[in-house]
C-alpha cells in the first residue's frame, strides 16, 4: 500500500496571495454579471418592443385580408386576387418574423432571469465581505 504524501503546513503568504485571487475573481464576476444584466436587459426590451410591433402589424394585416378577401369575392379580378395574393404573403412573413422574435423573447428571459440571480448572489458575497474585512480591520 502505497503511503500518502503529507502536505506542508500553509505559509501565510500562500493563503494571503489565494484569498487575494478569490476575491478578485469575485469582484471580475461581480462586474461581467452586471454588464450581462444590463446588456440582456437592453435585450428585452428590444424584443418586448419588436414582438409588440409585429403583433400590431399582424393584427393589421388580418383585417387587410378580410377586406381584401370580401373585395375579391364580391369583384373577381386579376386586380384583387392580385392584392388578396400579396396580402397573405407579407402576413405569412410578419407571423414568421413574428415566431422567431417570440422564441428569442423566450429565451432571452431565460437567461436574464438566471443571469441576475447570479449577479444578486455574487454582489450578496462581496458586500458580505466588505463588511467583515471591514470590522476585522
Amino acid at each position: 500500500m502505497a503511503k500518502k504524501k503529507q502536505r506542508g503546513v500553509a505559509k501565510s503568504a500562500a493563503v494571503e496571495k489565494n484569498l487575494e485571487a478569490s476575491l478578485a475573481k469575485l469582484d471580475a464576476a461581480c462586474k461581467d454579471g452586471g454588464a450581462a444584466v444590463a446588456k440582456r436587459s437592453k435585450e428585452a426590451k428590444r424584443l418586448a418592443s419588436a414582438s409588440k410591433r409585429l403583433g400590431r402589424k399582424r393584427t393589421a394585416l388580418i383585417k387587410r385580408k378580410q377586406t381584401a378577401a370580401k373585395r375579391a369575392k364580391a369583384r373577381p379580378s386579376g386586380e384583387t386576387r392580385g392584392l388578396l395574393r400579396t396580402v397573405l404573403r407579407e402576413l405569412d412573413s410578419v407571423r414568421k418574423e413574428l415566431e422567431k422574435t417570440r422564441a428569442a423573447k423566450i429565451a432571452n428571459a431565460t437567461e436574464l432571469s438566471a443571469l441576475k440571480a447570479l449577479y444578486r448572489r455574487a454582489a450578496a458575497y462581496a458586500k458580505a465581505i466588505a463588511r467583515t474585512d471591514r470590522m476585522l480591520k
